[in-house]
């Protein structure tokens, strides 16, 4: 017997056995342009990550093209978050790295720093998190957080917009600031 409405509060098995149905698959048109749009942008920042020889950041990068091409009416997808959370998460896992150097403290304090100050300036973007990860393994400094990252993400944004206008629809994006 599914049940139509299950609060947090009634289980797991309440909740798995829920009425509710997974989402219907995008329509090829937009599933093309999301291709469409990965291809571009992740090509574009994989060049750019290899280029700065740190291939980890593809890793955030691609996390973030899977949101701005594939969910892009999603908060986390939209220019603010993808913008603040990586620059801001940029931002502290060098300053983290600089003052605590590799070690698995400083992983801990880096990322969860990232967490807050996302939540804090509203800029929740998850794979920002990453960044701040890439920031600590490789020990960058300050300039980590303008070119590739500041870049990368002017990049991917700037393809986002490109592929969703040519998409037609108007779904990206749903908001600025």
């Amino acid at each position: 017997m599914a049940v139509d409405h299950v609060t947090p509060r009634q289980g797991l098995l309440a909740r798995i056995r829920t009425a509710s149905k997974c989402p219907a698959r995008p329509s090829n048109s937009d599933m093309f342009w999301c291709i469409l749009g990965s291809l571009l942008g992740l090509g574009i920042v994989s060049f750019l990550a290899f280029h700065y020889q740190l291939p980890l950041l593809v890793a955030p990068f691609g996390a973030t093209a899977a949101l701005i091409y594939g969910t892009c009416t999603s908060p986390f997808a939209q220019p603010r978050n993808v913008l603040g959370g990586h620059v801001i998460s940029a931002f502290v896992g060098v300053l983290v790295y600089q003052l605590m150097g590799t070690t698995w403290l400083s992983v801990t304090l880096g990322v969860s720093l990232a967490i807050l100050l996302m939540l804090f300036t509203r800029t929740m973007h998850p794979p920002g998190e990453a960044t701040a990860l890439t920031a600590i393994l490789n020990g960058q400094g300050y300039m980590f957080v303008l070119e590739p990252v500041l870049l990368g993400v002017v990049v991917l944004l700037a393809v986002a917009l490109l592929v969703h206008r040519c998409r037609g629809g108007g779904c990206y994006p749903t908001y600025w600031f």
